[in-house]
C-alpha cells in the first residue's frame, strides 16, 4: 500500500512539474513583457561575436579632495560579422563626465557634448551611413549606456570618458569607489507602459558564479597634500607603493583581472586623523568658482536622547536571495536587538508585495525583539523587487506622539523608481528621517544614497558579513547626538552667488561642511560658519584674502554644476513640458557635462561598412559578486491579471514543495486573526472595489481599468487604515483625474459618493497622483472619472502578521499542495 502510495506522490509530482514547465512555455503578449533582465542565451553563429566588450581600465589621479578618473573600454570584434555593441555600465553617484574620445588605429575623435536627442540622431544617421561611432548616454546619475557602431571584423575600437569627484571623508576616512557592474533591476510596468528611459533594464546577465567575460583593471595615484597614514581596499587584492609621506599608487594584483563584478573600494585616512580643510578658489575666463569644507566639532556626549520609533523595512526579493539576506538579517538581528526599553518599533517585510508586523508601532520588550527577529530569520528571498508600495505603506503609519520617527530600509535597490522615492520621501520630510543600508557587493548607490539624503538620514553600504556590526553600531551614535546643528554660513565681504546648497542640514556624521558657488571681484573679508553643538555655540572662521587661486583647481567648475544638476533632476519627477529640463540641458551644455538630457557622441569622418548592416549585440552583464540567480529569474513576466502571486522556486538542490508567498516565509504560529470569534464561514473583512471608468479621448477605459486594478491592494490599504477612525465609511466614491499628454497625473478631485473622510481623501489622492498612464494619442489632456465602491463586511478572512493581542487569534493556514496555483484564493482566505 505505502508503495503504491509513493508511486501515486510521485506521479501527481511529475504532472504538476509538466504544467509549471507549460506555463513558461507560454508565449508573451505585448502587455505581459516587461523591461526585465534575462540570462545569456550563447549564440552557435560563429560570424557574430556576442562578448565586443574585451576590457575596461580605470586610471584614478587623487589631488587633495579630487578624484580624476579616466576609463578606457576597449571593443574588438572577433567575429566575421560587422557589430554595433550595447555596453550598460556603472559610474559613482557622484561623478561629473565631462569628455570622451574614441580611437580607431592611428585615428582618434574627439566626442561633442549634445542635447540627447540630437546626440541619438547624429548617431544613427552614422550608423547607418556605414561610420563608426559612439554615444555615451546617462540612463541613471550612475547609470550609463555605451553605444559602438559598426565595429568591422578584426577592428579594435578604444573609447576613454573623463569624470571627476569630490572626496568626502566621514569619521577622517577617506574612500573612493569605483562601480564596476549594475545589478539587475527589477521592473514593475509592462514594456508597453515603460517609458524609453527605463529600456536599458533589458539586459542579458551571466548566470551566477560566472565571471565577467572581460577584464578589469585599475590604478590610483594619491597625492594627499598631508602625510598619509593607511591604505586599505577590503573589496580586491592590491599592491601599494608609498613615493613620499603624502605620496602612494595602488595597482590591482593581477588575480583580480576578472573582479569587474563588485565595486573598488578603495579608503585611506591621513597622519593624526586630519582632513584637508578650508577654501579652494578657481578663477576661469567667464565664471569664477570656490569650494569651502570646514571642519566641525568633535561630537559631544548626550545623555538625554528622546524616545525614538524605528521603521525597519526589509527586501526579501529574489535578488537578496543567499548572502545578501544573511547579511541583513545579522544587520537586522543587531539593530533590533540593542533597541532601548522606551524605544518602540515595527518590521516592514516587501519583495513582490509587503506584509507589516503591526499595524501600529510595538514598544521595544524583549519578547517583541525576539519574535521580529524570529520573522526576519525565516525568510530566504525570492520575488521581485516592489520598493515604492512598501515605503508608501511605510510613510503612511501613523507616528506616536512625543516620538522621534527614524525609517530604516535594508535593500541591495535593484529597482528602477528611483525617482518616485526620492519624490514620495521629499514629500514625507516632516514625519520621519532616512536611514539606507546598502547591502550586497554592488549595490544601486545611486538609490541608497539619494534616499538617504533626500530624506535628511545617513547611507549606509555593507559589502560583507563582519562589517555588520560597526555599521549598525555607528548609525546609533549618528542616532544619539548630532555633531552640528542649526548651522548658518556668513560670505561678510566675500561676494558670491549660486551657492549650493542654498541651506546646510544638520550634521549627523562626524564630516566636514561643504558649500559650492561662484564669486566676483577680488577676494577677501572671511566667511565664518556657526551652528550649535549640544547646549554650546560653534564658530569658525576663513581668511578669505589669504587663498590663492589656482588652476590645478579647474574641476569645480564641473563639480558645482553637477551638484546644481543633481539637486534639479536628481530628486524631481521631471515632466517633459519642466523648465527645469531646459535649465539641466543647458547646464550640460555650458559645462560640457553628461546628464540625463545630454549625451556625448563621436562620429567618424571615414565611411567603413559600404554594404550590409551591423548587428547589435548587447554585451552581458556578470551579476554581481554574491547574488543569486534568483534577482533575474524572477523578472520573467508582469504578473497577468488574475494569476496568482504564488510560485514554486527553484531550488539548487532539488524540487521542494516550498511555497514562497510573495518571497515571505511564515508560519502558522505567525498567522493571527484579529476579529472576534465567529465561524469561518460568516467571517467578514472591507474591501475597496473598481466599479466604473469613464474617459475622454485619448486613452482606453481598458488601459486605465488595468492600471488601477494593479494598485487595488494600495488602495484597499488607504481605505483600511481610513476605517480606524470612521468605521462607518460605505459606499460609491468619485474621483476625477487630469491626465497631461506625457501620461502623468496632474490633478486629482474627490467627487460627491460616501461621506467623505479626510485621511482616506489624502492617501487615495496621493496613490492616484503616483499612477503613470501609457501616453494619450494625439497629445491631448485626458479627463478620467473613476467610481470606486467601499464594502464594508466582504466575506473574506483577513489574516495578516500581527503582534498577539486579546481579541487576535491564531489562523491555521489550510495545507498547501505541490503545484497548486491558487492555495491564497481558496474559500474564505485572503493571505496577506
Amino acid at each position: 500500500m505505502k508503495h503504491k502510495k509513493r508511486i501515486l506522490g510521485l506521479l501527481i509530482l511529475a504532472v504538476f512539474m509538466m504544467v509549471g514547465k507549460a506555463s513558461y512555455a507560454q508565449p508573451e503578449t505585448n502587455s505581459d513583457k516587461t523591461l526585465s533582465p534575462y540570462f545569456l542565451v550563447k549564440s552557435h553563429d560563429p560570424d557574430v561575436d556576442r562578448l565586443p566588450l574585451k576590457s575596461t581600465w580605470a586610471e584614478v589621479n587623487i589631488s587633495g579632495v579630487i578624484a580624476d578618473v579616466k576609463v578606457t573600454q576597449v571593443y574588438k570584434n572577433e567575429g566575421n560579422k560587422p557589430l554595433e555593441a550595447i555596453y550598460v555600465f556603472p559610474a559613482s553617484t557622484r561623478a561629473a563626465v565631462y569628455g570622451m574620445k574614441m580611437t580607431i588605429g592611428e585615428r582618434t575623435i574627439t566626442a561633442n557634448i549634445r542635447g540627447r536627442e540630437q546626440a541619438r540622431r547624429e548617431y544613427d544617421q552614422a550608423k547607418h551611413a556605414g561610420k563608426s561611432a559612439s554615444l555615451l548616454e546617462q540612463h541613471r546619475p550612475n547609470v550609463f549606456q555605451m553605444n559602438v557602431a559598426n565595429i568591422l571584423p578584426s577592428d579594435v575600437i578604444k573609447v576613454e570618458l573623463k569624470y571627476t569627484e569630490l572626496l568626502v571623508p566621514t569619521d577622517s576616512v577617506y574612500e573612493f569607489v569605483y562601480p564596476t557592474v549594475v545589478g539587475p533591476r527589477y521592473v514593475d510596468e509592462p514594456a508597453d507602459q515603460s517609458g524609453p528611459s527605463d529600456a536599458w533594464t533589458s539586459n542579458p546577465y551571466l548566470h551566477q558564479g560566472e565571471s565577467p567575460t572581460y577584464t578589469f583593471n585599475i590604478s590610483v595615484d594619491i597625492a594627499a597634500g598631508l602625510p598619509i597614514q593607511d591604505i586599505t581596499c577590503p573589496s580586491h587584492k592590491i599592491g601599494i607603493n608609498y613615493k613620499g609621506p603624502a605620496f602612494a599608487t595602488a595597482n590591482l594584483d593581477q588575480s583580480e583581472k576578472h573582479g569587474g563584478n563588485r565595486d573598488f573600494i578603495l579608503k585611506y585616512r591621513l597622519a593624526g586623523g586630519k582632513i584637508e580643510t578650508g577654501l579652494l578658489l578657481f578663477e576661469g575666463k567667464k565664471e569664477n568658482f570656490f569650494l569651502l569644507m570646514l571642519q566641525p566639532p568633535k561630537k559631544v556626549t548626550n545623555n538625554q536622547i528622546p524616545p525614538r520609533e524605528y521603521i525597519f523595512i526589509v527586501d526579501v526579493s529574489g535578488s537578496m536571495h543567499g548572502f545578501p539576506l544573511n547579511i541583513s538579517k545579522k544587520l537586522l538581528k543587531d539593530l533590533i536587538g540593542n533597541l532601548r526599553p522606551t524605544d518602540r518599533f515595527n518590521v516592514l517585510l516587501f519583495a513582490g508585495g509587503s506584509h507589516l508586523m503591526s499595524e501600529r508601532s510595538l514598544p521595544a520588550t524583549q519578547d517583541n525583539i525576539l519574535h521580529a527577529i524570529n520573522i526576519i530569520e525565516r525568510q530566504r528571498g525570492g520575488g521581485g523587487t516592489r520598493l515604492f508600495p512598501a515605503l508608501k505603506r511605510a510613510l503612511s503609519l501613523p507616528k506616536t506622539e512625543g516620538y522621534s520617527k527614524s525609517v530604516v530600509i535594508a535593500t541591495d535597490g535593484y529597482v528602477s523608481v528611483e525617482e518616485e522615492a526620492f519624490d514620495l520621501i521629499r514629500n514625507n520630510l516632516g514625519h520621519a528621517n532616512m536611514f539606507t543600508f546598502g547591502i550586497g557587493s554592488s549595490v544601486n548607490r545611486h538609490l541608497i544614497e539619494g534616499m538617504a539624503r533626500v530624506g535628511m538620514g545617513e547611507p549606509f553600504v555593507i559589502t560583507k558579513p563582519e562589517e555588520a556590526p560597526k555599521k549598525a553600531n555607528r548609525f546609533r551614535k549618528l542616532i544619539e547626538s548630532p555633531v552640528l546643528t542649526g548651522i548658518k554660513v556668513d560670505f561678510g565681504r566675500f561676494e558670491v552667488y549660486d551657492v549650493e546648497p542654498p541651506s546646510i542640514p544638520d550634521v549627523l556624521a562626524d564630516r566636514p561642511v561643504i558649500v559650492f558657488g561662484k564669486w566676483r571681484g577680488r577676494p577677501q573679508g572671511s566667511i565664518s560658519l556657526r551652528g550649535f553643538t549640544g547646549e554650546h555655540s560653534f564658530l569658525k572662521k576663513v581668511d578669505v584674502s589669504k587663498i590663492k587661486h589656482l588652476k590645478t583647481n579647474s574641476a569645480l567648475r564641473y563639480l558645482w554644476a553637477r551638484h546644481r544638476i543633481a539637486l534639479l533632476s536628481d530628486y524631481n519627477r521631471l515632466k517633459p513640458q519642466d523648465e527645469r529640463i531646459r535649465t539641466v540641458t543647458n547646464l550640460g551644455l555650458s559645462y560640457n557635462l553628461l546628464t540625463a538630457y545630454t549625451s556625448f557622441v563621436a562620429v567618424d569622418t571615414q565611411i567603413r561598412l559600404k554594404d550590409g548592416h551591423a548587428v547589435t549585440v548587447k554585451q552581458p552583464l556578470p551579476l554581481p559578486q554574491d547574488v543569486s540567480d534568483y534577482a533575474v529569474g524572477g523578472n520573467r513576466s508582469f504578473a497577468r491579471k488574475g494569476a496568482s502571486s504564488f510560485a514554486i522556486a527553484p531550488s539548487v538542490t532539488g524540487f521542494k514543495n516550498k511555497v514562497l508567498e510573495e518571497s515571505i516565509e511564515y508560519k502558522k504560529e505567525d498567522r493571527l486573526t484579529c476579529e472576534p470569534e465567529m465561524d469561518a464561514s460568516t467571517r467578514k473583512t472591507n474591501r475597496i472595489e473598481l466599479k466604473k471608468v469613464a474617459v475622454t479621448e485619448g486613452l482606453s477605459e481598458k488601459s486605465i481599468q488595468k492600471l488601477l486594478e494593479k494598485h487595488i491592494r494600495s488602495f484597499n490599504l488607504c481605505y483600511r487604515q481610513a476605517l480606524g477612525k470612521s468605521p462607518d465609511l460605505k459606499g460609491k466614491v468619485v474621483f476625477k483625474m487630469n491626465i497631461d499628454p506625457a501620461g502623468r497625473v496632474t490633478k486629482v478631485n474627490m467627487g460627491k459618493g460616501a461621506k467623505k473622510d479626510r485621511e482616506f481623501e489624502r492617501c487615495m489622492i496621493q496613490e492616484l497622483k503616483m499612477l503613470r498612464f501609457p501616453t494619450p494619442t494625439g497629445g491631448r489632456n485626458v479627463v478620467v472619472t473613476i467610481t470606486f465602491v467601499l464594502n464594508l463586511n466582504y466575506p473574506h478572512t483577513l489574516t495578516g502578521l500581527l503582534p498577539a493581542a486579546k481579541h487576535c487569534r491564531k489562523a491555521e493556514r489550510p495545507p498547501f499542495r505541490a503545484g497548486s496555483l491558487t492555495e491564497g484564493k481558496r474559500k474564505g482566505t485572503v493571505w496577506g
